[in-house]
């Protein structure tokens, strides 16, 4: 997502606090995603929690009353952590609380775990079946509905981590689209765990050989260990298309293409 300096910080600050936190389970997990929810369905306590002139300890104090009997110690430590920093839009706000619930799914399941492909891999399904992302999407849909299909169509197929992250977004999707939502999801999960996700699109299947020389290339290239997942899109044509976070080098044939009709029609 794209945020402004004080979102930026407030972030970090966040990341800093529950890195150094005790405790951190997947129930606390799910607390947290669960008041990134209520803050979000509040106006009033998104007000007060994202206001910039009101104090950091009078934000902590609304944390304390609204959430300190219904969420676990360390969850409240890191929703007042959140509270105290400064914070560009209320949105943001909601969105650091959602990402630190996501980044304390990621590191309750320890490493090994295969969140970040799991969420990657339901994302690429929803985003290719229209009638998939219709029924968990829809702003029409009840969310106990859409919710309940979620939980029936990966059920145990997916880590516990896994389903309570696609859940949450689910049930609030902020106004993104649920296979956005998802890889966005996924690249925290990746950066928790000192990962970075590269999306690679071809026109065709990669084979593994290639896949490990373009990772290790990538790597190299962002000075830091890539996740490689791998997209199949015919209407490529033919090259590669690259993302790495907010960047992509785009070398495919479509790209090329799609260019020199602009030039022509110039």
């Amino acid at each position: 997502m794209t945020v402004g300096s004080a979102t930026r910080q407030a972030l970090v600050a966040a990341s800093a606090a529950l890195d150094a936190a005790d405790g951190v389970d997947l129930p606390t997990a799910e607390q947290l995603l669960d008041a990134s929810r209520s803050i979000s369905g509040s106006a009033q306590l998104r007000a007060i929690l994202a206001d910039q002139s009101t104090d950091a300890d009078t934000k902590k104090q609304a944390v304390r009353l609204v959430f300190g009997r219904a969420l676990t110690p360390t969850a409240v430590s890191l929703l007042e952590t959140v509270a105290g920093e400064r914070w560009s839009t209320p949105d943001d706000l909601v969105g650091g609380v959602e990402e630190l619930g996501i980044r304390a799914a990621a590191q309750s399941a320890g490493s090994g775990a295969a969140i970040e492909a799991e969420l990657f891999a339901f994302g690429r399904a929803v985003s290719t079946d229209p009638r998939l992302e219709l029924a968990v999407g829809s702003k029409l849909g009840a969310v106990d509905q859409k919710v309940g299909l979620v939980v029936r169509l990966l059920g145990d197929k997916v880590s516990a981590q896994t389903l309570a992250i696609v859940r949450h977004i689910v049930a609030l999707p902020r106004g993104r689209r649920i296979g956005a939502a998802l890889r966005y999801a996924a690249s925290v999960v990746a950066e928790q765990a000192g990962l970075a996700v590269a999306t690679i699109t071809s026109a065709r299947p990669i084979g593994a050989e290639q896949l490990q020389r373009l990772q290790r290339g990538l790597s190299n290239t962002y000075g830091r260990e890539l996740r490689i997942n791998a997209v199949v899109d015919p209407a490529l044509i033919g090259g590669l298309r690259v993302q790495v976070g907010d960047g992509v080098i785009d070398g495919s044939v479509a790209s090329r293409l799609s260019e020199l009709r602009l030039q022509l029609a110039g």
